[in-house]
């Protein structure tokens, strides 16, 4: 079971990175930082906010506490971060982060405490807990972009009012066993 969590959480969070990734290809560099107010974030600030606790928590994961003393998470929030190539450079150095730090563990290194701020979890609890914040940040990126590419905007999952549609070709298929996000990684490449 411990193998099948790594890597269900694995391609779970390759599903969100994908999301994050098919937005932007939707959106120009300006819709990319739009702020509806000084008090909201826009995309490349919810980008650099995901990259900067990337770095923080998945950065000798097992060996030293999760919020790094050089993380400036403060700084996350300002909004420096000016085109789509910067954007996906600091997108893709969070992400690597990440994978290559999954990538390396093992099914006893599940069973380990890690410390987040120095409050002590099992390896698989922060690893939920990211896998609960990096979804909240990309479905935040995912409704900007749908509000700015308005009536542009292509659909991630089931378009509106393709369901009927869209249930009748799954349930035409015998039933198998698979993880939901294989169907969605495989159009990725």
């Amino acid at each position: 079971m411990a193998s099948n969590f790594l890597e269900a959480a694995k391609k779970q969070f390759e599903y969100y990175k994908l999301l994050g990734e098919k937005t932007f290809d939707q959106l120009n560099d300006e819709q990319l930082f739009f702020m509806y107010n000084e008090d909201s974030n826009s995309i490349g600030i919810i980008v650099k906010h995901l990259h900067g606790n990337m770095l923080s928590r998945w950065t000798d994961f097992l060996t030293s506490d999760g919020e790094k003393e050089w993380r400036n998470r403060d700084g996350e929030f300002e909004n420096d971060i000016k085109t789509k190539e910067q954007l996906l450079e600091v997108w893709n150095a969070g992400w690597n982060r990440l994978f290559t730090t999954l990538n390396s563990l093992t099914e006893e290194d599940l069973h380990k405490t890690i410390y987040i701020r120095n409050q002590g979890c099992s390896v698989t609890d922060a690893i939920l807990r990211q896998l609960a914040h990096y979804p909240y940040h990309v479905g935040q990126i995912v409704f900007i972009g749908k509000m700015l590419a308005n009536n542009n905007w292509r659909s991630l999952s089931i378009p509106k009012n393709a369901s009927k549609e869209y249930n009748s070709e799954k349930f035409a298929k015998p039933k198998h066993n698979a993880h939901f996000t294989d169907e969605y990684l495989k159009k990725k490449d």
